[in-house]
């Protein structure tokens, strides 16, 4: 297994197995406040079978290369994660997103994070588009798409329904060319 570091603050970004279903599931409870309102992804893994199932559901992912799970380690904590959660190699298209727990809020985690993934899929992959989608109501997750550099292309008005209320979704994105160009 690797660790790619994320700065001199002992965080690093692995990919999340199955066989890690205890710690996620550990580390999802701990999240689950700050991540439920917004995603379901918090609320797919309640117990340890239906953490396996989840974490089962991006290893077959990754396998056939349409996503990827890694989770974000803090001083050896699982604090949180990013993910492909769509990743379409032939039309060089992806879909991002992220969680995390409060003990890893406020450090830049996830920003750190998402470089590492980005520039993977845009220098690795060949990927010509990378969006980020998120509810307009969830400023912090819109915030790292802005630190990002990633540009609102739009809302989709009441297109999400989560626990019985519709979202409006924002989309964000950042095209190759662009993301080479702000790296420098």
């Amino acid at each position: 297994m690797f660790a790619i570091s994320l700065g001199d603050d002992g965080a690093e970004l692995r990919p999340l197995e199955t066989w890690q279903a205890q710690e996620f599931l550990t580390h999802i409870d701990r999240a689950r406040e700050l991540v439920d309102p917004w995603i379901p992804f918090a609320a797919a893994a309640k117990d340890l079978d239906s953490a396996r199932a989840l974490l089962q559901r991006y290893a077959d992912s990754q396998a056939a290369d349409t996503g990827r799970l890694y989770g974000i380690w803090l001083d050896g904590t699982l604090v949180g994660g990013v993910l492909f959660r769509i990743f379409e190699a032939g039309t060089g298209n992806c879909e991002v997103g992220c969680w995390l727990e409060p003990a890893g809020e406020g450090r830049g985690l996830v920003t750190r994070a998402m470089h590492q993934l980005i520039d993977w899929a845009v220098d690795v992959r060949g990927m010509h588009r990378v969006e980020w989608v998120a509810s307009s109501a969830n400023t912090r997750s819109l915030a790292v798409a802005q630190r990002l550099g990633m540009t609102r292309d739009g809302v989709r008005r009441e297109s999400f329904l989560y626990q019985g209320k519709r979202h409006d979704s924002e989309i964000w994105s950042v095209l190759a060319p662009e993301w080479r160009a702000r790296r420098g």
